[in-house]
Parts: structure tokens; C-alpha cells; sequence
């Protein structure tokens, strides 16, 4: 019983650090888009797509409001974003996407990640070339033909529209277009009643590498280690 009961506390310790990060990085998100483009999130596209997110993330009101006051007031942080690149081992290609308001602090905290892990730090541009940066949407299949959607999508930018499963195993329909045409899709969406589970702007890899589970396991330490990083919102790789 005992056993049990220290599984269920650390996935239940497990869950809220992960729900902690989440609610950090969409704050940071928040200040972001509140310095680009203000607090009003009907003239703010951005800072719509913040609240679609944090709404998935089932992150508090309170919290979400907190952060936009935050991100107007006097002593608001300002965060700058930070992409870098690299290895982790056995080839397989890393993005690591930061935002932080000390970028020496950061800069040396992610060597510091590569090097234990046994990856390495590149240069700008050094691993970028292998992954396309997309708009992904997801969002809830119910009351929608994908084939209808689909072609009623095309002219708004959609790359590509199919099948994948939720958070908790849910099925939904994942819709991709180009970085560009990101703001476009996401009025198209809008305009047709769609509320997006969740609207974010990934880096999805053009090719793959595939290993085995030992090797694999390296890769995967290496990217929780970045994970669990103050300063790292999100970290794409183009392991298989």
C-alpha cells in the first residue's frame, strides 16, 4: 500500500510541475504579446492565441489577468527571445526556443545542459535548415468535415489538415500552415465559428532519425534536462 501510494504522489508531483511550467511559459507569452501589441486581445491576435492556450492548459482567470496586469505595469519584465540550436547525441538535431531577461544567464545555462548531456551547442542557422516553422491548430473534430474544411482552408494557407489525439487521448483534428500565413489561418478560424484548442507556432522537422530505445533514452534525458530550464519555453527535435 505504502508503494502505491509514493507512485501516486510523485505522478501527482510530477503533473503539477508540469502544469507550473505551463503556466509560466504562457505568462511569458502573455508579456509578450501585451509589449507587442497591447492589452486588448480584440485588437491582438497574439494575445488571443495566449488565451486559447492558456484556456487548454486549463490555467486559472485570475492568473491570465495577473499576467497581463504584469505586463503593464511599471516594474513589467521584458523578455527576449532566443532561439537556439544544436545536437544531443547520436545526431539527432535540437531547437531550443527561450525567452529570457538575461541572456547571459541563459546562453550559459543551455551549454551547460548540451554539454551533460552529451550534445552539443551550434550556431545559428546549424540546425534550423532540417525543420519548417508551421502554425499548428488544433482543434475539436465534432460538427466538422475535414474534407469540407479542408478545401474551405486552402486559400487561407493550409499546408496540411489530419487526424491526432489529445492530452488525454481525446481525438482531434491538427491543422498546419506556413509561418507566414499564421495570422491568416487564425482569422479564417474565427470567421468560421472554430475556437482552437490550442493555435502555436512550431518547428516541425523535414526529416527524422530513428534510434533505439537505449539510445533514444539519451536523446529524451537530454531534452527534459532543457525542459526543466527557467528560461526554455518549448524544445523540437526531429528524433523518430
Amino acid at each position: 500500500m505504502g508503494r502505491i501510494f509514493e507512485v501516486r504522489k510523485h505522478t501527482m508531483f510530477a503533473r503539477w510541475d508540469r502544469m507550473a511550467k505551463q503556466f509560466t511559459r504562457i505568462g511569458k507569452e502573455i508579456a509578450i504579446a501585451v509589449k507587442v501589441g497591447g492589452p486588448d486581445p480584440a485588437t491582438n491576435p497574439a494575445l488571443r492565441r495566449c488565451f486559447q492556450n492558456a484556456k487548454s492548459v486549463n490555467m486559472p482567470k485570475d492568473r491570465v489577468e495577473a499576467a497581463i496586469k504584469r505586463a503593464m505595469g511599471k516594474d513589467m519584465t521584458n523578455y527576449e527571445e532566443i532561439l537556439y540550436e544544436g545536437y544531443a547525441p547520436h545526431g539527432v538535431a535540437l531547437l531550443v526556443e527561450t525567452a529570457t531577461d538575461n541572456h547571459v544567464r541563459t546562453v550559459a545555462n543551455v551549454k551547460s545542459h548540451f554539454n551533460k548531456g552529451g550534445g552539443t551547442l551550434g550556431n545559428s542557422g546549424s540546425v534550423s535548415f532540417q525543420f519548417s516553422k508551421l502554425g499548428v491548430f488544433k482543434v475539436k473534430p465534432e460538427g466538422l468535415n475535414p474534407d469540407d474544411l479542408e478545401l474551405e482552408l486552402i486559400d487561407f494557407g493550409l499546408e496540411e489538415l489530419g487526424e491526432g489525439t489529445g492530452e488525454n487521448g481525446e481525438p482531434i483534428l491538427v491543422i498546419r500552415a506556413a509561418f507566414s500565413d499564421f495570422g491568416h489561418m487564425q482569422k479564417a478560424l474565427e470567421e468560421k465559428g472554430i475556437t482552437p484548442i490550442s493555435a502555436e507556432l512550431e518547428w516541425i522537422p523535414t526529416t527524422t532519425v530513428e534510434l533505439p530505445e537505449e539510445q533514444a533514452q539519451d536523446v529524451l534525458k537530454l531534452i527534459d534536462r532543457l525542459e526543466q530550464d527557467e528560461d526554455v519555453q518549448k524544445v523540437f527535435h526531429n528524433l523518430k
